[in-house]
């Protein structure tokens, strides 16, 4: 009979956040050496690894932290919100996100090949948790964002989770308050672009022909559709454009008119939701 007990398997789980079964099983093949058994949970992930590339990670959290004249968004994903909460899970980014704000990395490759610790890049961090949580992890987002100054909203979507909606604002103006009034807006309105001019060409020229079409089979006089047309164009600049958008907190004003009178100007801003 192995010597160990449940306060045993108890700190197993507590280390590696591996389950009830496999902490117990590991102590019984170690004969309740703990240290033993972290190796074995450990070797017994790294093989599973392979398997598990094709699973979907849907779950995860974001994190986001400013550095300097630049300020770092990340998602990392796990397939199952149980691993999402896990706080060895939750250090994982922490220590994900300094990794990639230290190598200034603005891409999941760079991030990626960023240096995680004593000869270890990110990815081999991040393989190495996955075979000790025993789930598919991965760095599917990074997106880094400039100015003088920065809001950052982490919001949890479910108090027992860590936060599944980022948001940074890179910001040149001294109104912090609003500052981070526009990154809570951002979160919840999701908009693609900052003005109506960054949209690609080729996308406003797709929409105005659907609007056109939806115009013409209503059945419009073809006097007033240029008129029908760029109004209802206008109304896809204020879906898909920050600063044209209704505000969150008062639908009589725009995005751009809150930050205007702000006295605020939006240089950038990133947006990750978990598993979207």
């Amino acid at each position: 009979m192995a010597n160990f007990n449940v306060a045993d398997v108890k700190i197993l789980r507590d280390r590696l956040g591996a389950g009830m079964v496999d902490s117990k099983n590991a102590l019984v093949e170690a004969d309740g050496d703990i240290d033993k058994a972290i190796e074995i949970l450990r070797l017994k992930g790294q093989k599973g690894v392979a398997k598990r590339e094709g699973r979907a990670t849907s779950e995860g959290l974001v994190a986001a932290k400013e550095s300097g004249n630049s300020a770092t968004l990340i998602e990392l994903a796990s397939e199952t919100d149980f691993v999402a909460k896990n706080q060895r899970f939750i250090d994982l980014s922490e220590k994900v996100l300094d990794a990639v704000v230290a190598a200034n990395a603005s891409t999941v490759a760079e991030a990626l090949g960023a240096s995680g610790g004593p000869n270890q890049t990110v990815a081999e961090v991040i393989t190495d948790e996955a075979a000790i949580l025993g789930e598919k992890l991965e760095l599917r987002r990074v997106a880094q964002v400039g100015g003088e100054h920065f809001a950052i909203y982490l919001h949890r979507t479910s108090k027992d989770l860590p936060p599944q909606v980022g948001v940074i604002v890179g910001y040149i103006g001294d109104d912090a308050d609003t500052a981070r009034s526009i990154a809570q807006h951002i979160s919840f309105a999701n908009p693609e672009y900052l003005t109506r001019d960054d949209v690609p060409a080729d996308a406003v020229e797709a929409e105005r022909k659907i609007v056109t079409e939806i115009a013409e089979n209503e059945g419009k006089p073809a006097a007033a559709l240029p008129k029908i047309i760029e109004g209802r164009l206008t109304g896809y600049f204020k879906q898909v454009a920050l600063l044209d958008q209704d505000y969150a907190k008062d639908n009589k004003l725009s995005v751009g008119k809150v930050v205007a009178e702000a006295g605020l100007t939006i240089t950038g801003f990133a947006r990750f939701k978990v598993g979207a």
